[in-house]
Formats: structure tokens, sequence, C-alpha cells
């Protein structure tokens, strides 16, 4: 009798995992609008009511998917990466993990009200401002701004529409093709070079 506590916490521990599982799978193949919270349940094995009780609502728990992927890659990711990192992980299979699919669940999720639109602003503002600091023109938000378009137009055309050929392309094609134009655009001013002297004899 002394252990069920313990066992009723795990198995709290383990169906939140479960919830939380399923919600970031289901909203990176739909989108905040078409996942319910029945879907989720139903794909956690788990009663739907846990999910209010654990999560609050279902804008709550999409909060928490955003964060968990958006933002834990942007922790985790060198800002001189992320662009690169981002592009594979939209082109990338789906075998190879939800969490690591924010910006495919962002475009998904794209016209949802309240607080999914909240959180999905704030995973938008933070790559674009993660971004900007890899270049130092006058201009870095613009060009921030554009990369970050540049990788949602990627996965809408990749994931979304499914047109050829871009959605049957390599990753490694993609990458060589995309990573040079991303790396001008996001450039550092040169540095001034000194002038050089005359050379004896020459003036």
């Amino acid at each position: 009798m002394t252990g069920e506590p313990q066992s009723r916490k795990r198995d709290a521990a383990a169906t939140k995992a479960a919830l939380l599982d399923a919600a970031e799978e289901l909203f990176a193949e739909r989108g905040f609008d078409r996942t319910t919270v029945r879907d989720i349940a139903k794909r956690a094995g788990a009663n739907q009511a846990l999910l209010f009780r654990y999560f609050g609502s279902k804008e709550a728990l999409f909060g928490i998917v955003m964060a968990r992927g958006g933002l834990a890659q942007l922790q985790a990711t060198p800002p001189e990466q992320l662009f690169e990192t981002t592009l594979r992980s939209l082109l990338e299979p789906s075998d190879e993990g939800y969490s690591h699919r924010s910006l495919e669940t962002y475009l998904r999720s794209t016209g949802s009200s309240g607080a999914a639109t909240a959180m999905r602003e704030r995973v938008g503002e933070e790559y674009a401002r993660v971004l900007a600091t890899l270049t130092d023109q006058p201009d870095a938000e613009l060009r921030a701004d554009l990369a970050l378009a540049w990788l949602l137009g990627i996965g809408l055309v990749r994931s979304v529409t499914g047109k050829e050929p871009l959605a049957g392309a390599g990753t490694e094609a993609v990458v060589r093709l995309v990573g040079p134009a991303v790396a001008t655009l996001l450039e550092h001013n040169d540095p001034v070079q000194p002038a050089r002297p005359p050379a004896a004899g020459t003036g």
C-alpha cells in the first residue's frame, strides 16, 4: 500500500507526457484549429477530462507544445546554426520527431485566435530576433524577417501544399542551394581595411 501514491504520481506523469506527445504530433499535422481535444486524448490513450485537469485548455496545451519545441530549440541552438538546423527539421521525415517541427506547427496554426496566436507570434518573433543578431546591416530586422519567411515558405510548399519538385527534394540538395543565399542575406559588414602605404619608389 505504501507504494500506491508514488504509482499514481508515475501514472499521472506518464499520462501528461502521452498527452503532450500526442498534441505535438497533431498540431504539427493539422494545426491548432483542426486539432480537437478528443483527437489528442484518443491518440494519447487517455480520457479527455485529464487533458483539462493537467493543462487547463487546448490553448494552454498549445503554448506548452510551442515552448517545448520552438523556444527550446532556440535555447539549444547557436544563432549561426539556427537557420540550417531549423531548415533541416522542416525537411526531415516526420519520424525524426514532432518536437523539432515547431515551424510546421506555426505554419499550420496561422489564423488561430487567442492564446494560440499569442504563442505562435512569440515563437516567430524570437526566431526573427535571433536571426537578426547574425548581421550588422542597418536593416537587420528586415533581413531576419526575410530569412524567416523563406523558412516558412519552404515549410509551406514542402509539408502543406506538397508541390513538387520541392516536396520530394533531398534535404542536402535544398540546404546546398539555400544556404549560400541566406548567408549573403545575413552578412556582416566587412571591416574597413587600412589604406596601404605607397610602395617605395612609386611616389
